[in-house]
């Protein structure tokens, strides 16, 4: 059975200081500030309410990795990510689950550069699996 604990929700915004501005007057706190992220060509901002955490996606180019997403979504909730300390276990299990991988693990700065890679699954979507500090 997975250990795999929800660490945050990303979502995908075309103007990030204004989503957060946004998020700000729900009660939410910026937790981080806004990072680039130069792998993915994204801007990336966390804010937290409640004990929940949210991720801030903003494509800054045309061939980021969420453009195409962001097109057809809007600004809207795409993925949920799970931290676990099992990483390459968990994500084997995963893909031998059914999980299709769409990216290969890497590192993200946002995250301290810890490794995550995103799988989707037909019957649920978009998940993130994010490797834990200890690991």
């Amino acid at each position: 059975m997975p250990t795999l604990r929800v660490h945050h929700i990303g979502y995908l915004v075309k103007k990030i200081e204004s989503a957060i501005r946004a998020f700000q007057n729900l009660g939410y706190e910026t937790v981080q500030d806004t990072i680039y992220d130069e792998i993915r060509k994204v801007n990336i901002c966390f804010l937290e309410k409640d004990g929940y955490c949210i991720e801030l996606v903003s494509p800054v180019s045309e061939d980021s990795v969420v453009s195409g997403l962001l097109k057809k979504f809007k600004n809207s909730p795409y993925h949920i990510c799970y931290e676990t300390a099992h990483f390459e276990e968990d994500y084997q299990r995963l893909t031998n689950e059914g999980f299709l991988s769409i990216d290969t693990p890497t590192p993200a700065p946002a995250l301290q550069n810890r490794r995550v890679v995103f799988l989707t699954n037909r019957a649920m979507g978009m998940i993130e699996l994010l490797e834990c500090p200890s690991a």
